[in-house]
Formats: C-alpha cells, structure tokens, sequence
C-alpha cells in the first residue's frame, strides 16, 4: 500500500516531502487513506516593534505539543523564515524556544532546508535571461528584481549600463519576491512553470513582455526540485512539524505554501497554520488571498497571541488587540486571545482574565510558553477543544476578482483595519501609478483586477498613524507593482520597507 513514506527522503537532518506527488497520487486514488484536518489560524496582535515577536511560534509549538499530550493527531505548519533577517539578529528566532521549539532550530533559521538559495538562483537565472533579452533588443526595461538573502539598501535601486543607456534594477530580500509567491500558491510543478511563464520580465515600446515569450523554463522548474518539497522536522516532544513558504507579511503573502497545509490536512486531525506578523498582516492574507482568491481551507478556528505589555501597557494602541479578536469573531472564526507572558509575569495572570471578561473575549488562554511549553495550555484548551471537535468544516468564502483594486483596498482597510472607505487617501503618483499598472496589464492580455490584493505595510502599524483617534485614523496609499505569475497586485500603503537591515548582535 502507497503510503506518505514513499513519498519522502532525507534531506541532511530533516525529511523532504514530495507534497506534490502525494497530494497528486490521492486525487488519483479517492479510496485511499487520508484524514481531513481542520485549519487553526495562529496569528498575532500587531507588534509594538517590528523586530519584537509576540511569539506565534513558540505557541505554535506549544499548542501542537499539548493537543498532542490530549490525545489529539495535531501538526504545524510555519514558514521557511529569512536567514538574512531572523538569523541575523534582527528579530526573533522562528523555531520556537525554550520547551517550545523544534528539535534543529538552526537549520530552519538558517535556510538550510535549500528552500531560500534555490528561489534565489532561480529568480537571478530570469532576471539574468530578462538583461540578455536587452542585449538582443527584446526588452528595453527589467521589471523584474535580482533577489538576495542578504540585505543592501544601497542595492535597492541601481541602473546597469548596457551601452545603449542605463537600465534600472533592484534588489529585494528572497521571500518577498515573485518566485517565492508562485511556489507558496501553486500545486504542481506544471503550475508553477505556467507562472513562471506570465511572469512579466519587461517591458519592450511600452509594453509587457513575458518570460514564456523568450526562455525554455525547464531551466527554472529544475533548479526548484527540491526547493517545493515540504522540510518535515518536529518539536522538542516529537510532534510533527512541516516548514515551507516565504515569511514576511507586511511585503509579501507570509503565509506557509498551500501545499504544505493540504498535505498536513490529509495526514493529520487538526493542522495548525502560522500567518505571518500580526492578524492585520498574515491572518489578513491567508484569509482574504489564500482563502478566497486560492481555494484554501477556511479556519476551524484561530489563536490570536499577544504579550501582556503590548496588549495592556500603551493605552494609545490597547485598541487594536481587541480589534483584531472582535473582527475574526465577526468572520465565524471561533477565535481565543491568548498571552505569552514573559518572565515575572505570572501575578498579572488574575488582571488579565479579568480585562479579558470586560472585553467579553472567550476565556483567554495565558501561560509563559517558553519557560512551559505544551504543559502551560493542556490543562485550558477544553473550549478549544470542543470547538473543533463539534464545529462543522466552513465553507469557502466569496472571491474579490473583478473589484476594481481601489475598491479592494478600502474593503481591506474597513475590515483588517477599522478604516471607513472616505479616510483611504491617495499619494501623489498613486493614480499614475495604477493606470500604469492597468496598461502594463491589458498590454499582457489580462485586467488588473483579475489580480489578488497584497497589501504591502508597515508591521507595526495598521493605519498611518494607530495613535491618532479613531475618526482621524486613514490609511493612505502609494504605489501600485504588478506580480502578474503569481496572480497578485501589490499596493503600498502607510509605511512599507522592503529592505529590512539587521541589527548588529
């Protein structure tokens, strides 16, 4: 009998996944065994600071623990994380700590699951064909960017000289880019070569020009073998744990690739998600892109996690925790605050169920995660237990294709942000930015909005300003790129940095 194991290798101290192959293979066979887990959505306040955590992984990580000490077939899912960022010291580690991590945090941290460094190649190899293209009087501009995992501002924009006039360029961070995008939402390899090839390269007398037009893409599916393969690892208590898909919610889709998920679902009862930063950012995305726009499995339930100083100790941001809870209610998302208490944190335990109650959240769920681990939250998923036990699978959610992409932001800033449609304001250049975007499009044969909205933002802020009052509060955007592969327009709004830097540890 073909089981999941004929579908993996070891790659160095962790398993690869042909996810494709077997999610394949049980398409092909429906009788096969499979289970057909729920989705858990962990998701976050929006940080105080960028570079500070609230600490999803680590309750990722404790929550699978624990189900799993309850008899429960739990397994995660997170994403590849930066190794130019996370690693580096920028911001917290993203396997977890203390009781709640996994078992080789370094080799996820580091990008040595080879995820990363073959969706660098890979994009350098197109943007390498896209500068020949110049040479051969196919393109007279690149629009796509080199990629790498290490940060420089000062490559943020460059011009290449060619002969014939400068060319400009740009370097952005690998998980932001478009490659990274295709193989988060595709579910085969004959999808992603189909992305690949509408990927814009350039444009040539002002008009688009594709990648499928100019180079034989076996080249780039072959350098990505290993890289759609899901890395299996596990905690430090041997729960299953499956890492793959690109970090970063405010710049990109942060979100782990579907396939992953899919593949957890079928192998496992309850299948925890990590979206990345906080619910305005990563949960937003996962819901209103993979959800609607991608066909994935709309959450059984979610895990809003928070630490008690930012929820409680800034009166001028204490707004947006319950936010973020009331609005995935309002979804039919059974949703649970949790607190991640740092050290000396526990006689605020009585306060904080008590602000809790007034806020009429459900029974919040409160514990030092590193320090505990999966022991701290066994003994307080009862309701959470009882919601995915008896709750029905949801269905999927309405898509937003054909809604103009004005209109799509102001329904994302009225829903993910508490910003009324008449506060969305335009930087200058925002409109010409668009209506270059509407032509870049209908020159490539499509309308922009066929595309799926990722709002590019800062992570820390949900609006331009979260200290202003509630009627000052607007959201104002900026810039508009196409991601045409990939199916995505981005828009930038409030404060957006693509080259984030490490701090020097």
């Amino acid at each position: 009998m073909t089981t999941i194991e004929d579908f993996t290798s070891q790659y160095g101290l962790v398993e690869k996944i042909d996810a494709f192959g077997y999610l394949d293979y049980l398409k092909k066979n429906p009788d096969a065994p499979r289970k057909h887990g729920k989705v858990v959505l962990v998701t976050a306040d929006t940080p105080l600071k960028a570079s500070r955590g609230e600490g999803k992984t680590t309750t990722t990580i404790a929550l699978i623990d624990a189900l799993n000490e309850r008899g429960i077939d739990a397994a995660a899912v997170l994403r590849q994380p930066s190794m130019g960022i996370t690693a580096a010291g920028s911001k917290g580690g993203a396997s977890g700590g203390g009781k709640a991590s996994l078992t080789h945090p370094k080799l996820i941290d580091w990008g040595l699951c080879g995820e990363m460094g073959a969706i660098e190649a890979a994009q350098n190899l197109l943007v390498s064909f896209a500068e020949k293209a110049v040479d051969e009087g196919k393109l007279d501009t690149i629009l796509v960017p080199r990629v790498s995992e290490v940060p420089s501002r000062s490559l943020r924009s460059i011009a290449v000289d060619y002969g014939k006039g400068d060319v400009k360029e740009k370097v952005v961070l690998t998980p932001t880019c478009e490659l990274m995008q295709i193989v988060v939402l595709s579910r085969s390899m004959d999808e992603i070569g189909q992305r690949v090839a509408k990927m814009i390269a350039g444009t040539k007398d002002g008009k688009a020009v594709t990648f499928g037009e100019f180079v034989d893409l076996w080249r780039i599916t072959g350098i990505l073998a290993d890289a759609v393969k899901p890395a299996k690892t596990e905690t430090v208590n041997g729960s299953p744990v499956y890492v793959h898909g690109g970090p970063f919610a405010n710049v990109s889709i942060g979100i782990p690739t579907l396939v992953s998920v899919e593949m957890a679902c079928a192998l496992h009862d309850v299948v925890i998600v990590e979206a990345g930063y906080g619910t305005d950012a990563g949960a937003q995305k996962w819901l209103d892109i993979a959800c609607r726009e991608f066909d994935a499995q709309w959450p059984s339930a979610a895990i809003v996690v928070t630490r008690a100083s930012t929820w409680r100790d800034d009166p001028e941001l204490s707004w947006r925790y319950p936010f973020h809870v009331n609005r995935l209610e309002g979804l039919d998302i059974p949703t649970f605050p949790l607190v991640n208490l740092w050290d000396g944190e526990d006689d605020q335990i009585p306060a904080l169920k008590e602000t809790a109650a007034k806020l009429e959240f459900r029974d919040p769920i409160i514990g030092n995660l590193y320090r505990d681990g999966g022991e701290a939250l066994a003994p307080q998923l009862d309701a959470f237990v009882d919601v995915l036990t008896n709750g029905s699978m949801p269905s999927r959610p309405h898509s937003h294709k054909g809604m103009s992409v004005i209109e799509n932001v102001k329904w994302v800033a009225e829903h993910a942000y508490g910003v009324p449609a008449d506060r969305v304001k335009f930087k200058d250049g925002f409109l010409a930015s668009r209506d270059e975007a509407v032509k870049l499009c209908e020159s490539a044969g499509f309308s922009l909005a066929d595309l799926a909205l990722v709002a590019v933002k800062s992570p820390a802020t949900m609006t331009d300003n979260d200290r202003a009052p509630e009627a000052e509060r607007a959201v104002t955007l900026k810039k508009v790129e196409v991601h045409a592969g990939a199916g995505l327009v981005h828009v930038n709004l409030t404060t957006s940095l693509t080259t984030p830097m490490p701090k020097i540890v």
